[in-house]
């Protein structure tokens, strides 16, 4: 099984390699011993993340999710790297494809398959909804100092 690798650690930040998009595939998310998801990998562990969590995910062809699933708290956000297929949000299917972003709130019943010809990869975010003000968009500061390579 495929392994995140750690890159470089500090007080403020941490690094991981997921390894290249093509090789996404062979991660096993295994939920229990009953159940496993290939071709699933969640990284915010791995990049020590308190505010939000997120997966990399690839669909071969034909395959898909197999479930609807819905969150308590968490909002989701779909970004669609390479491929095609569709989406299913509370029985609404549309197509998506290598750019399509896909916002799902909390309630919304959600699935994705993959009907193209070559492998979906998918990167979801997912972060507890209905907490980011106008105030929070603002949130960034320009450090007045010279960046030092």
């Amino acid at each position: 099984m495929k392994q995140i690798q750690t890159i470089e650690k500090g007080a403020n930040f941490s690094a991981a390699n997921f390894g290249k998009l093509a090789d996404i595939k062979d991660y096993v998310l295994e939920l229990d011993p009953e159940v496993k998801i290939p071709g699933k990998v969640f990284g915010g562990q791995a990049v020590g993340a308190t505010g939000a969590e997120f997966s990399f995910q690839v669909f071969a062809p034909g395959q898909e999710t197999g479930f609807l699933h819905t969150h308590k708290n968490h909002e989701e956000l779909y970004f669609f790297i390479k491929g095609n297929g569709e989406f299913q949000v509370d029985g609404e299917v549309f197509p998506v494809e290598e750019g399509s972003v896909v916002r799902v709130a909390p309630d919304g019943r959600r699935s994705v398959r993959n009907n193209g010809t070559a492998p979906l990869v998918m990167l979801c975010v997912q972060y507890r909804g209905n907490i980011f003000t106008a105030e929070d968009a603002a949130d960034g500061n320009i450090l007045n100092e010279p960046v030092k390579w």
